[in-house]
């Protein structure tokens, strides 16, 4: 299924995205990782583009669109927010990776009234733990703006308790993906799923962090199950 870029002005900043799809049907919208891009959803976007309208978007610092001064969370919900208000989806589902899902969760704690339902892939929001040491630059360009890595690695290690608190206020149905292979705790990911009131998950054996490419069919085959329920 072919799919297409398009860029749009938001608040003076360029943002890229990829659609494919039936443009009448369902809209996805998808969030990707820290140091990825929209293209990292690409064969994920050939099997639900199929019976949906999906587009993966570019946050900012990331793939075509605009390097910004300053970086955070925060501003990338609101970033989806213009977004989603700009290309006229008033309701629409939402799935997030990683840094996509954290943003994907305040989205969704602020305006739950938009979305149709939500998919989170491998990622609680973050929490008191130890803290991660942030690396130097490397001397190598880079597909995206270094200092994204370095604000948000900073909001990994202080994290606001209000991510958490905020979770019971989601009443979009929910689903939270995790692999078995991980890195990332599946206890916290149990645990934000007893906290968002109509949440289930799940987790795919034989993957790690980045569940839907390390298996994509069984990814394919549970998101298809949730969204059709």
């Amino acid at each position: 299924m072919k799919s297409f870029a398009e860029q749009i002005n938001i608040n003076g900043n360029t943002f890229q995205y990829r659609e494919c799809g039936d443009p009448l049907a369902l809209p996805i919208v998808a969030l990707h990782s820290l140091g990825t891009s929209s293209d990292s959803w690409n064969e994920v976007a050939t099997r639900l583009g199929e019976k949906f309208r999906f587009i993966a978007l570019d946050q900012r610092g990331h793939g075509e669109s605009s390097r910004t001064n300053t970086y955070s969370f925060e501003e990338m919900c609101e970033d989806l927010l213009l977004f989603v208000n700009a290309l006229k989806l008033e309701r629409f589902i939402l799935i997030g990776h990683s840094m996509g899902g954290t943003v994907s969760y305040l989205f969704a704690q602020q305006y739950t009234s938009r979305l149709e339902k939500l998919v989170i892939v491998d990622t609680p929001p973050p929490f008191p733990d130890k803290p991660i040491e942030i690396p130097p630059e490397p001397e190598q360009p880079l597909p995206f703006d270094w200092k994204v890595v370095q604000a948000i690695m900073g909001q990994l290690n202080q994290p606001k308790p209000e991510w958490w608190e905020n979770l019971p206020k989601i009443s979009t149905p929910s689903l939270v993906i995790g692999g078995s292979l991980s890195n990332i705790s599946q206890d916290k990911l149990r645990e934000v799923s007893e906290l968002i009131p109509n949440c289930k998950m799940v987790t795919i054996d034989g993957a790690g962090h980045h569940v839907h490419r390390d298996n994509l069919s069984e990814f394919i085959s549970i998101v298809t199950a949730y969204l059709n329920s």
